[in-house]
């Protein structure tokens, strides 16, 4: 047998790690990418909170129609038929529709530097259910990471029933405590999507998402929001953002996917991270505020736990939980989704 040939190994060892590199840093531009656009669906949402507009679910229906419309056109084209029953994504529509709803209601009453920390508690949550409902296995770093962040959420809830800046909203408690409960929702959504991923695709989940979402939205608004639509003076100030938060949103639900098979979710969960600092930067910069030192605890805390809980060992497999799911292959593919629409 002829000697292997170090020269071709070590070229073939060169491209495989220019490779990687490569990976890795568009993992790195398209998780900053997905960041700035949860950044972006907060700072739309706040603006149209101080514009006294409260239509949280007419924000959310522009993206529901567009999801609909651009992923239920592939689906129509493939002509397959449903691999889930069309009720279980009725259940996730609403699930889906009234964790938006709840959340982007919260900035009517909180700061947004609150709700993008607050919003982390999606996280924690999202373990929990898995654990129970999934019986996914975490070891004991994983709870160590959910205690942590913890703490980091209750000294969101300090900083803002005690401080004396009340531009953090009319009422900071009411506020947080609607995130809370949003973030429950999304974990929700989040562990339903774990199931209907690993059993269908993505195309169809988003398809039917965005079907059923804007059925319930519609809804939804004939029976909340009919008057708050008719008051809203149409102007350009009032359409840009309500036009900007779908947007984002839609981006936000198509390029997760990409960013999980690139490099997994322990990076896109590290990146959609840096949101809560590209909303401190917002809310100094553009609103000319000043963020309570205890928020950088907060936040340090946070991040601390996350990081914690998401680091994998070499005996650990990685689980899904964020909102847009993993795959196009029917379950081949067992990334992990934690986690923001959120939209915020």
């Amino acid at each position: 047998m002829a000697p292997p040939d170090e020269g071709a190994g070590a070229a073939a060892g060169g491209a495989r790690r220019r490779w990687v590199r490569r990976e890795t840093l568009l993992g790195l531009a398209l998780g900053q990418f997905v960041s700035l656009l949860i950044t972006a669906t907060g700072f739309a949402s706040s603006e149209l909170a101080r514009r006294g507009i409260n239509a949280p679910t007419s924000q959310s229906l522009l993206n529901y129609i567009l999801l609909a419309v651009a992923y239920g056109g592939v689906l129509l084209y493939r002509r397959q038929p449903l691999t889930i029953k069309w009720y279980y994504y009725l259940i996730l529509g609403i699930i889906d529709v009234e964790a938006n709803y709840i959340v982007v209601k919260s900035y009517q009453y909180t700061s947004l530097t609150s709700v993008m920390l607050l919003d982390c508690w999606s996280i924690p949550c999202v373990i929990v259910l898995t654990w129970v409902f999934l019986k996914t296995k975490y070891g004991l770093r994983k709870f160590l990471g959910v205690g942590v962040c913890v703490v980091g959420l209750i000294l969101v809830v300090f900083s803002d029933v005690h401080a004396s800046d009340r531009a953090k909203g009319p009422n900071p408690l009411k506020g947080d405590l609607f995130v809370i409960l949003g973030s429950m929702l999304y974990a929700c959504s989040n562990v339903t999507e774990e199931f209907v991923i690993k059993k269908s695709n993505r195309v169809e989940l988003m398809a039917m998402l965005g079907l059923f979402g804007a059925i319930v939205s519609g809804i939804q608004i004939s029976i909340l929001e009919r008057k708050e639509l008719h008051s809203i003076t149409w102007t350009s100030g009032a359409v840009l953002p309500f036009v900007g938060f779908a947007v984002a949103m839609f981006l936000f639900y198509s390029t997760v996917p990409i960013i999980l098979k690139i490099c997994g979710a322990t990076m896109l969960n590290l990146s959609l991270l840096t949101s809560d600092m590209w909303a401190v930067l917002i809310r100094i910069f553009a609103y000319h505020e000043k963020v309570d030192w205890i928020y950088f605890v907060a936040f340090a805390a946070t991040a601390g736990g996350i990081v914690l809980y998401s680091y994998k060992g070499s005996n650990e497999v990685e689980e899904t939980a964020q909102v847009a799911g993993a795959s196009d292959e029917h379950g081949k593919d067992r990334d992990e989704e934690a986690g923001t629409r959120n939209p915020v």
